[in-house]
């Protein structure tokens, strides 16, 4: 954790630590509305009876609290049902920030600040539960509202108060935030924007970011809080900035702490930090504990995750168990454990042998039982979605956008909108489609006018800064193909990049840092790059939030990119193969514009360092397509739905419908109505990827016997 001592440099203040520091609170305390220490200038605390208003609620502060991580601490109530809180005021001073940096912190804050569950259920796995970020607008200071753990301290405090802990109050320690941490790195996870997100480090373990609550009979409860998602958005610039969380750092993090709860202290009695590599401040006889925590801190054979911490920690011997039976035990069964080993090794060979055989001949049977549960479970027809409310009901898209140009396809003889427009007959509800147009810098009008109530639903992939008072459900997922040009020439492009590339060189190349194809690697041509962007709103948003990171500087260079529609790129590339020139055209599209076609080779997408992910089958083997594959035989491909949920460039449909139990649920309904096997079926044919996958998609089996 970074010191506070050079935090805020530019105040002069006399204990050379404005945050912590007593004369902001006496300053607040002795003049009322005091901004500012009469001393060095630094933010003054809150005045008690403060309040702070947010998007949830009012919150009222009652007493300072003093100092945690980098933010201050007061007691709150929530005035509208005077439930306690907890608000942690974080601070942007003027004489560190300047106005685009507090400004750019507020809004990250906003967005980042306090994670839920993706699928929001309610589970507690003892992370401090924020109920939400506020920034405030008009002053240098944003607010963390929270639940109050009642009798909790940081186990900084209970040290100093209590001591050391023995060590099967560590192991108890270590039991409690492991499990936290493997829900944490582990868990779909969703930010206050919508974003949802794979897992998270925490970032910022330390004693002062682990709440102890003292529970009877000596038992207690760990709670974690602070972390560094949001919190290291305070750092000033002029101070070096931490290295993004990384989940074996949090692991690393856990075994100091563990190594200081067991001494009792972080310095030693000439006030330098404790050193865990040095075997004389181990404050501990319990060897396996000892074993373990090393093991955490990366000093001996790291863990994998936290999964695996823990789970050794569970079989963890007790304090001066042996891990194996005496020697003289081992000597007189030697002979028959090698009889036994024998046995079973035999038995082990056998059993291979049979299974490769069985495997050989049944190897889907097992696979298909477990992998088509979610299908099995779905209702069948339109027909069989129970409640469906009479009456016309509007509903609207992009018209530059996904749902837009497959609602016009032909499926099953006949044009999905026809299908889709009265669904159930024997119901007499009515849905009909009408676009609406956005623009690139606010391409979310069709939940404007769901929120505006000009609609009853919409249909969309960005619903990243959807309010409370809308609701959505996922009906299927949309994405975007990379391509370049393919051909059967000796050496095409696609072959020359071995049919893949990276979110990292597609944001060096959309932002115009690389220009020519060698300076991806000096084997693919010396030919310049020529990227274009497609023209819907959607795929242009989605691009930005997924490559770009919706880093200003980066869209900025984005812009400058040429917009050309889908069709028109893959004339250009079509174009340039008759006359024989090498193409450098690198494109993007949404599926349903970008699979049926054989001009462009949708290149696979690596996220770093990870596996390049091809989301593009070829039906008779079951395999990614690859740069050999003919691609103008378009019947022989399909996305896989269980490779398609990890491609970097998938995400979402969602139907968007007021949260208002007063209005008919037609959007709810008609999610319900995509959401059945029918449905799913005909989003499938007409090129979205269903939710989940299909049986015997190859022959469509499944989907033939439905209408």
């Amino acid at each position: 954790m970074t010191s506070f001592g050079a935090f805020y440099r530019e105040y002069s203040c006399a204990y050379n630590n404005p945050l912590s520091c007593d004369r902001p609170l006496e300053t607040a305390q002795e003049l009322k509305g005091a901004k500012f220490c009469l001393e060095c200038g630094f933010p003054a605390t809150l005045p008690e009876q403060a309040e702070i208003k947010g998007n949830w609620g009012t919150y009222q502060v009652n007493n300072y609290l003093g100092v945690r991580g980098y933010g201050r601490l007061y007691a709150g109530v929530q005035i509208k049902d005077k439930q306690p809180v907890e608000i942690k005021e974080y601070l942007l001073p003027n004489r560190c920030f300047n106005e685009q940096e507090s400004s750019q912190r507020k809004q990250v804050f906003q967005r980042v600040g306090g994670i839920k569950l993706a699928d929001s259920r309610v589970q507690n796995f003892r992370l401090v539960n924020i109920i939400e970020a506020i920034a405030d607008e008009k002053a240098d200071r944003c607010y963390l509202i929270s639940q109050k753990i009642e009798a909790s301290q940081t186990l900084s405090q209970y040290l100093t108060e209590k001591g050391k802990m023995t060590a099967s109050q560590v192991r108890e320690v270590l039991n409690q935030t492991l499990q936290t941490l493997e829900f944490l790195h582990s868990q779909k996870l969703r930010f206050p924007s919508n974003q949802v997100q794979e897992g998270i480090a925490h970032g910022n373990l330390h004693l002062n970011s682990i709440l102890i609550k003292l529970a009877t009979n000596q038992q207690f409860y760990i709670y974690l809080s602070d972390l560094a998602v949001w919190e290291n958005l305070f750092i000033p610039p002029a101070i070096t900035q931490p290295a993004p969380a990384q989940r074996e750092k949090d692991l690393e993090a856990l075994g100091l702490v563990a190594f200081y709860l067991l001494a009792g202290r972080t310095v030693d009695y000439s006030n330098q930090p404790l050193d865990p590599r040095d075997s004389q401040q181990w404050s501990t006889t319990d060897s396996h504990l000892k074993q373990f925590i090393q093991r955490l801190m990366g000093l001996a054979t790291p863990f994998t995750s936290a999964e695996a911490a823990r789970q050794a920690l569970i079989q963890l011997p007790k304090e001066g168990q042996g891990n194996n039976l005496s020697q003289s035990a081992e000597d007189e069964s030697t002979n028959q454990k090698f009889k036994q080993r024998l046995i079973w090794l035999l038995i082990l060979v056998f059993l291979l042998l049979a299974g490769g055989i069985a495997y050989y001949f049944f190897r889907n049977t097992g696979d298909d039982n477990n992998r088509y549960i979610k299908w099995n479970s779905l209702l069948g027809r339109f027909s069989d979605v129970p409640n469906v409310p009479p009456g016309r009901f509007n509903y609207t898209g992009e018209t530059v956008g996904t749902w837009t140009v497959i609602i016009k396809q032909q499926v099953d003889n006949a044009v999905l909108e026809n299908i889709l427009t009265n669904p159930v007959p024997n119901a007499q509800s009515i849905f009909q489609y009408t676009p609406v147009t956005s623009n690139l810098p606010n391409p979310v009008r069709p939940i404007a006018e769901v929120k505006t109530g000009a609609t009853n639903f919409g249909i969309t992939s960005l619903t990243n800064n959807i309010s409370d008072e809308l609701d959505q459900k996922p009906v299927a997922y949309d994405g975007l193909l990379v391509y370049v040009e393919f051909s059967k020439r000796d050496v095409n492009l696609a072959s020359a990049l071995d049919g893949k590339i990276t979110l990292e060189q597609l944001r060096q190349i959309y932002t115009g840092k690389i220009t020519n194809w060698q300076q991806i690697n000096s084997k693919l041509p010396n030919v310049n790059i020529i990227p274009y962007k497609p023209t819907e709103p959607e795929a242009i948003n989605k691009f930005q939030e997924i490559v770009l990171k919706n880093d200003p500087q980066d869209i900025a260079l984005f812009t400058n990119v040429p917009s050309l529609d889908t069709t028109s790129t893959q004339n250009q590339i079509r174009e340039q193969i008759l006359n024989t020139k090498k193409s450098g055209i690198i494109a993007f599209g949404i599926l349903s514009k970008t699979k049926g076609q054989c001009t462009g080779y949708p290149l696979a997408i690596a996220n770093g360092n990870s596996t390049a992910i091809q989301p593009l089958f070829q039906k008779r083997d079951r395999r990614p397509i690859n740069t050999s594959d003919d691609l103008c035989q378009h019947d022989d491909y399909f996305f896989d739905v269980d490779t398609f949920k990890t491609y970097p460039l998938g995400y979402p449909i969602f139907v968007v419908y007021p949260r208002n139990n007063s209005l008919p649920p037609a959007g709810l309904t008609f999610s319900q109505i995509l959401t059945t096997r029918q449905g799913q079926c005909l989003l499938n044919k007409v090129g979205l990827v269903p939710l989940q996958p299909i049986p015997n998609a190859i022959n469509n089996y499944a989907c033939q016997s439905l209408p």
